[in-house]
């Protein structure tokens, strides 16, 4: 643990003199990357990276969390945006015993609906569409008996109306785990990469994420604590508005002035995922799931309107073969996302088919 967490805060450190720009939207291409993956990952806040178990959903956001028990699973994930606006994931996962790792295949696609072509004076020329795809192969390998560390690899896709782009990304994590004391720290460097083929004449970035994550099973309680500190390769993710807390500002009225020990604070919590687990059951076929980021809320609340932009839930139900997962991220006060999924394991199908010949 001490050795992932050496790295982690060498390369912050590096890093952190050439990350001083407060806004991160607009800066990056392909942000469809940045989504929950999973309806579970929607639940928890929106980032995953720390927990090590069947779940293969979790592996696109951190490979070392591929692992032997992910042998033969499935996963199906759509996330149901605004207005006919929709993500999906699409993943298989196989373990390769002589060779000692895990590896998984997995369709990240985003679908932006249909959109009015409209030329300069505002004459309706017809409709096109927007989508995205990002196909992603990783393997994660068990290093000792509490240390793994995993890659993945990704080839990106993007067509808006007539500008397509092509790019690849990599990401690279390590995970160590404790039994004993049920606890879990990971680290991750997310979307590596470059644009092969730009949509213009312009070069973009890529919407790379420093992630470190710490999760802890409670002894007593069946409950799992999770952090997430996300954007570790920029530090400041403030945005000074125009408006005050309270809403908007009068005409000629001062914008209240924070101090900078109250922006510090704002700003090292706007890095942070706060979510939990409750396991239900002997072998945990019920979870209740909930979430809190602190950086969404900031950014999407309005106003003085009270919502509930920043926080998300859901639910997980195992029947029979298969795990059924429902979450919900609210973003606005103009509504949420709904996201749903199945997984199962076929080599489950396999075993049980074995046992009734």
């Amino acid at each position: 643990m001490n050795k992932i967490l050496q790295a982690a805060l060498i390369i912050f450190a590096l890093w952190s003199p050439y990350s001083g720009q407060s806004q991160v939207g607009g800066l990056t291409t392909y942000n469809f990357l940045r989504l929950p993956s999973s309806a579970r990952i929607t639940a928890l806040g929106g980032s995953l990276i720390t927990v090590r178990d069947e779940d293969l959903n979790n592996a696109v956001m951190n490979p070392a969390l591929l692992n032997p028990e992910m042998h033969g699973g499935i996963t199906f994930q759509n996330n149901f945006h605004f207005d006919g606006i929709y993500n999906g994931y699409v993943a298989y996962a196989h373990h390769i015993e002589e060779w000692g790792i895990t590896a998984h295949a997995g369709v990240q696609f985003m679908q932006y609906g249909e959109f009015k072509l409209a030329d300069e004076f505002g004459n309706i020329n017809g409709t096109f569409k927007a989508s995205e795809m990002a196909f992603t192969i990783g393997a994660s390998k068990e290093i000792g008996e509490r240390l793994s560390a995993g890659i993945n690899l990704r080839i990106i896709n993007s067509n808006l109306e007539s500008y397509n782009s092509f790019g690849i990304a990599a990401d690279i994590g390590a995970i160590y785990w404790d039994p004993v004391k049920r606890l879990t720290t990971s680290f991750v460097i997310r979307n590596i990469g470059v644009q092969l083929s730009k949509y213009d004449e312009v070069s973009e970035d890529l919407p790379l994420d420093i992630q470190i994550g710490f999760s802890k099973r409670l002894e007593h309680l069946p409950f799992r604590l999770s952090i997430i500190a996300h954007s570790l390769n920029q530090w400041n993710l403030r945005y000074e508005s125009p408006l005050s807390d309270d809403g908007a500002i009068l005409i000629g009225e001062e914008p209240k002035e924070k101090s900078g020990f109250s922006k510090g604070i704002d700003n090292t919590f706007r890095h942070l995922i706060f979510s939990g687990e409750f396991l239900l059951g002997k072998t945990e076929v019920v979870k209740i799931r909930f979430g809190y980021n602190h950086q969404r809320r900031k950014e999407l609340t309005v106003g003085s309107l009270r919502s509930l932009a920043g926080f998300s839930g859901g639910l997980g139900i195992r029947i029979k073969q298969f795990s059924i997962d429902y979450g919900f991220g609210s973003y606005h006060i103009a509504g949420s996302t709904q996201h749903i999924g199945i997984s199962t394991h076929i080599s489950r199908f396999q075993s049980a088919k074995t046992i009734v010949d």
